[in-house]
C-alpha cells in the first residue's frame, strides 16, 4: 500500500506528494507497534524479492542478467538521492537487491546482519519503489508493480480458501 501511494504520488503530481497521504502515512506507522514494524520491513523485503524475481525472468527471457541491468541502475539513482539515502546504506540495499535476484529471501539475508538501523528505513522502502517504478517502465504501465502484488496476494488467498474447503 505505501509503495503503491508513492508511485501514484509521483505520477500525480509534479509539484510534490499529498500533504494529506504523508499525514495519513506517518499516522499509520506511527501507530504501528514493534512487531507492527517488523511486519512493514518483512512486507517490504518481500516486495523487493517478488520483484527482482519479476525482473529476473524478464531478463531471463531475453538472455540477459538481471543483476548487470537492474543493480547498476538501482544503485545510480539511490547515490543520486543524497539527502534521504545516507551512502553508506547503498551496499545493503544493491546486497538485498542481488540476494532477490539469486532467490535468496532479503528478510533472511539480512537477518545475518542484525536488526534493521534506523538510517536503512527510508533506503528500504526507496528500494522497493525504484524496482516498481522499473517494473512499471518496462512494461509501460504505470500499475504493474502494482498489479502484480495484488494478483499474487489474490492467488495466495484463493490457494487458502481451496485448502480450508477440502
Amino acid at each position: 500500500m505505501m509503495i503503491d501511494s508513492r508511485l501514484r504520488s509521483v505520477h500525480a503530481d509534479a509539484a510534490g506528494p499529498d500533504p494529506e497521504q504523508e499525514r495519513l502515512v506517518q499516522q499509520l506507522i506511527s501507530s504501528l507497534g514493534p512487531q507492527g514494524v517488523d511486519d512493514v520491513l518483512d512486507g517490504a523485503c518481500t516486495l523487493i524479492f517478488m520483484y527482482m524475481k519479476w525482473l529476473r525472468e524478464a531478463h531471463e527471457a531475453h538472455d540477459k542478467d538481471v543483476i548487470e541491468y537492474v543493480v547498476p541502475t538501482l544503485v545510480t539513482t539511490l547515490r543520486q538521492m543524497t539527502i534521504s539515502i545516507p551512502p553508506e546504506t547503498i551496499p545493503t540495499m544493491s546486497g538485498m537487491a542481488i540476494a532477490a535476484a539469486i532467490g535468496l529471501s532479503p528478510t533472511l539475508w539480512r537477518q545475518q546482519y542484525g536488526d534493521w538501523k534506523r538510517t536503512e528505513l527510508t533506503p528500504l522502502q526507496a528500494t522497493a519503489f525504484l524496482l516498481a517504478e522499473h517494473i512499471n517502465r518496462m512494461t509501460d504501465d504505470p500499475n504493474f508493480a502494482t498489479r502484480l502484488i495484488t494478483d499474487a496476494l489474490t492467488q495466495m488467498e484463493e490457494a487458502d480458501t481451496a485448502a480450508e474447503t477440502e
